[in-house]
């Protein structure tokens, strides 16, 4: 009975070897199976960030197609401003400013009374915003001399300054412009290409730096419709695309 039971015991020990044997083969394959999983994980990131690299590569290739198709058939105008021609109003006879009836930035209508030079009355010729008028009461004024300054707003352009090897051939007048003012950040507006300098600025010349040669700057005039934006004012700063057929 004894030998009977040692050798039960000695096969039940054998039963429990083999037991804690298949515990460290699985906790071995557990060990293998999660550095496995692991190194899947990181074939997986590498083959995300692969991806995502061909992906901004192929967005930057579009974006630089896209610009250079678009910049192909636009012309680009950085140096712009919004404005429209002043006019003078003066006294026809020298004389002391006895009155100054209006301020800058005030709406004045057409013959409405605006200064009094000595015993002449200075009217509006039109309807208009008073850009200049100068209040020193008894300040003297020769004939002819500015006394009160207006603009027209139904006379404002958007006035682009060229130089003449950016594109200025590619331009004529009628071409759509799409425009964007400062002020108003990314917000577009459109018009329309009304005029071209037939001369260059006075004094706007640029110099190359290879030979030192002058480049002369032409304004390209644009018109848009100043009832539908009516927040554009005298001044302010712009940039300006101009659509080539």
């Amino acid at each position: 009975m004894n030998n009977q039971q040692k050798k039960l015991e000695e096969e039940l020990q054998s039963v429990k070897n083999e037991l804690v044997r298949d515990e460290e083969r699985i906790v071995a394959d557990e060990t293998k199976i999660a550095s496995e999983e692991k190194e899947i994980r990181k074939l997986k990131m590498s083959i995300r960030g692969i991806l995502a690299g061909v992906l901004i590569l192929v967005a930057i290739a579009g974006a630089v197609i896209a610009y250079l198709a678009y910049s192909n058939r636009s012309v680009f105008i950085e140096k712009s401003d919004i404005e429209a021609p002043e006019v003078s109003l003066a006294a026809t006879a020298p004389g002391i400013l006895n009155e100054m009836m209006v301020k800058g930035g005030d709406t004045v209508s057409a013959n409405q009374v605006v200064a009094r030079v000595g015993d002449q009355l200075i009217k509006t010729k039109m309807a208009g915003i008073i850009t200049k008028a100068n209040d020193t009461v008894g300040q003297s004024y020769a004939a002819g001399q500015t006394v009160v300054a207006m603009i027209n707003p139904a006379q404002l352009r958007v006035v682009g300054h060229l130089d003449e090897n950016k594109g200025l051939d590619r331009i004529v007048v009628g071409q759509y412009v799409s425009f964007t003012v400062d002020a108003f950040g990314s917000k577009e507006y459109g018009g329309i290409v009304d005029e071209i300098s037939p001369e260059a600025r006075s004094g706007d010349v640029v110099f190359t730096i290879s030979d030192q040669r002058q480049e002369q700057v032409f304004d390209v005039k644009v018109r848009f419709d100043t009832t539908r934006y009516p927040e554009l004012k005298d001044g302010m700063s712009a940039r300006i695309w101009i659509a080539i057929k």
